[in-house]
């Protein structure tokens, strides 16, 4: 049986970070960073499943949360985790153009995008294949 998805958009505003529920209306949040808005709409959801009667087919059991973030809240969310550097590595991109769309002085193409979240997902299926 396939899991239930909530699609949560997690994106950089001009003030802050915001998320929202994409396939439920009133589900929102935000912060100052991407982790605090991520923290936010997952309480949000939690509020709205203790709060609401008659929830949506997707609130009912189990459920899995999918995020789509934008380039700069991807990177600031995992900016104690991945280095520059390492990013380099694995995605060809240059630090320095990294950088700039951690920072959102640089927006990237569509192509660099998918570059970044290929890279991502193709170190997450070879991590999922590591056994110790």
């Amino acid at each position: 049986m396939k899991r239930k998805k909530i699609t949560v958009v997690l994106e950089k505003g001009k003030d802050d970070f915001g998320a929202w529920a994409e396939n439920i209306p009133g589900i929102y949040g935000a912060g100052n960073t991407s982790a605090e808005a991520k923290s936010s709409v997952e309480e949000a959801i939690a509020i709205y499943i203790k709060e609401n009667s008659k929830l949506p087919a997707v609130l009912k059991g189990d459920f899995e949360i999918v995020y789509k973030m934008d380039t700069v809240s991807l990177l600031n969310y995992y900016k104690g985790i991945f280095t520059k550097s390492g990013l380099e590595k694995i995605t060809g991109i240059n630090q320095k153009q990294l950088q700039h769309y951690s920072t959102g002085h640089r927006k990237p193409r569509q192509t660099q995008a998918k570059k970044i979240e290929s890279a991502l997902h193709n170190l997450g299926k070879e991590l999922l294949s590591v056994q110790m």
